[in-house]
């Protein structure tokens, strides 16, 4: 296990979350936030994943919100004038 695995799980311990978390797929979603959205955009995306896939319950629904937020992520793009698309 590596010092990142040991770290979620004494984090998923602590926080009483009792789900698997797939840390690549985290981190795969946060870097295509980061450069296709706003480097901001990394951590606040996973949480909100992580949110929504936390009221979900449903097997499986992280990794179908990981792949959600990506696809969305990747055709993100700015106006000229810093607005999002409209």
């Amino acid at each position: 296990m590596s010092q990142l695995d040991d770290w979620v799980a004494a984090l998923a311990a602590e926080l009483g979350v009792e789900a698997e978390v797939d840390v690549r797929g985290l981190l795969d979603l946060a870097r295509v936030a980061a450069h296709s959205v706003d480097r901001p955009a990394a951590p606040l995306t996973t949480f909100l994943v992580g949110y929504a896939a936390g009221r979900s319950g449903a097997p499986g629904a992280a990794a179908a919100l990981c792949d959600r937020a990506a696809a969305l992520a990747r055709t993100w793009s700015v106006n000229p004038a810093g607005e999002p698309p409209g």
